[in-house]
């Protein structure tokens, strides 16, 4: 999604000025190379000034992934294990990580800050707190909670399952709470995820707010084009 979110704002580039902040010279060269791609790694809060330095936005994206583990053989039925790399929990990556990217933007000045988390994180059962022992949704609810203290302001954003699919032609649906997740609609492609990140550094109706998105599957209602009116239905700060 961070990608797509670069890619986005550069296309826009009569109101945007982006900058990307990636983790390794081969994700660099991956979205272009060019000089508006820091490297800098999110666990060590003093390499993050430069990338902020005279920013007005910054949308966060990143994330923990856990990683199957070897000989995993679906014919014969059971589950894949899962796990993260040393140093790559989710409490290092999104929470520490988050954490100092929140703190480097604060110190800069920056105005507004776009943090993209994940719906499920009322429930500490949630299933996926316990692929690779990792808690995912508990760090990413801290750092949400974070940001939401951080006197910044904000906009976060709790999308549910992220689909490889094409953004643009479904209606959008925001929610609280995690009450999508009761609902045939929680899911949503990670393109339309980064439009609803880049729309939301046009409009102050967004500020302070934080909501669940999801998506109506593809043909079912009309696809949302007017974002000033999604984001007006949204009343909840956290």
């Amino acid at each position: 999604a961070g990608q797509i979110v670069f890619s986005k704002l550069r296309e826009r580039s009569d109101q945007f000025a982006a900058r990307g902040l990636v983790r390794s010279e081969e994700s660099k060269q991956k979205i272009g190379g060019a000089d508006d791609v820091y490297v800098a790694d999110i666990r060590e809060a003093e390499h993050l000034a430069p990338a902020v330095q005279g920013a007005d936005a910054l949308v966060i994206l990143t994330s923990a992934s856990p990683k199957m583990k070897p000989g995993f053989d679906p014919t014969k039925g059971g589950r894949p294990e899962f796990y993260y790399e040393d140093g790559a929990y989710p409490e290092q990556v999104d929470w520490i990580g988050q954490k100092n990217q929140i703190d480097a933007a604060k110190a800069a000045g920056v105005k507004h800050i776009v943090l993209v988390g994940s719906m499920g994180g009322t429930n500490p059962n949630h299933p996926l707190n316990s692929l690779g022992n990792g808690n995912i949704l508990v760090w990413k609810r801290k750092s949400e909670q974070y940001l939401a203290d951080s006197g910044v302001p904000y906009t976060i954003i709790r999308p549910g399952g992220l689909q490889d699919k094409d953004g643009g032609v479904r209606e959008l649906i925001v929610g609280k709470d995690d009450e999508l997740l009761q609902t045939d609609t929680k899911a949503i492609p990670r393109a339309d995820v980064a439009e609803v990140c880049v729309q939301a550094l046009q409009y102050e109706e967004v500020k302070f707010k934080a909501f669940d998105l999801a998506s109506k599957p593809e043909g079912e209602g009309t696809p949302t084009k007017d974002f000033k009116a999604l984001f007006s239905q949204v009343t909840a700060r956290f």
